[in-house]
């Protein structure tokens, strides 16, 4: 299922790719060496409105900013004992939203030896997707209506909510979701550039917040004395 929706996703990204006048080759080289479809879908907006190199760049990196957070609390959980550490560095190219999604879940139930192999292995299913996704993509773009493009380019976030959704014991997320899903509106209508920036920073931290809150406040225990 992960390969499928990110294959979808991708399809979206591919025939967005032509219809803004990139070749085929410029869909691949960054699906395959940025692997971040955020990121991807900035550059391709950008680049079609004209836009400097240096504007590029500077969207690029900054919604990939994400990436760097998220790289920070998978890799405790991928080492494992006498993996060389360039290895390490080569695993962080492959860590993008739905691998990391899914080692979180999966990763720590996995004894320590087998966490990096299978993360690994399972980034290496969904990168050939990508690229095969953006080639298709590509080359049915003008038979495929541009809602149903755009559309497709969505099915990856909404997967990667659902995931998280699905694991309901983890509070902090919970919060967090909920909190965006009531602020992320809001600050489009206040902020229309920075509402999407702003909702991940307002509803993330004040999730993990009220979670840390219900952890460290003291718990209720039934009972007491006779009467």
């Amino acid at each position: 299922m992960p390969g499928f929706v990110i294959f979808a996703s991708f399809l979206g990204f591919g025939a967005l790719v032509r219809e803004s006048g990139l070749s085929l080759a410029h869909g691949l080289f960054s699906t395959a060496t940025g692997w971040a479809l955020p990121g991807q879908i900035a550059l391709v907006e950008l680049y079609s409105v004209g836009a400097p190199l240096l504007a590029i760049a500077l969207a690029v990196a900054l919604t990939n900013a994400r990436l760097l957070p998220m790289t920070v609390a998978v890799m405790p959980w991928l080492r494992g004992p006498g993996v060389p550490r360039w290895l390490y560095y080569l695993a962080a190219h492959w860590i993008a939203v739905t691998g990391w999604a899914q080692a979180m879940r999966v990763a720590p139930l996995l004894p320590a030896p087998q966490r990096l192999p299978y993360f690994l292995g399972f980034a290496m299913v969904l990168w050939p997707a990508t690229l095969v996704g953006t080639a298709l993509g590509f080359f049915v773009a003008g038979s495929l209506p541009l809602p149903l493009v755009l559309g497709l380019v969505f099915v990856n976030p909404i997967y990667f909510m659902l995931v998280f959704a699905a694991d309901l014991r983890v509070r902090p997320r919970v919060y967090a979701m909920l909190l965006g899903a009531v602020a992320g509106p809001l600050f489009f209508l206040v902020w229309p550039d920075w509402g999407l920036m702003l909702t991940g920073f307002v509803a993330g931290t004040a999730g993990f917040l009220l979670g840390r809150a219900q952890e460290r406040a003291p718990r209720w225990r039934g009972g007491g004395g006779r009467g």
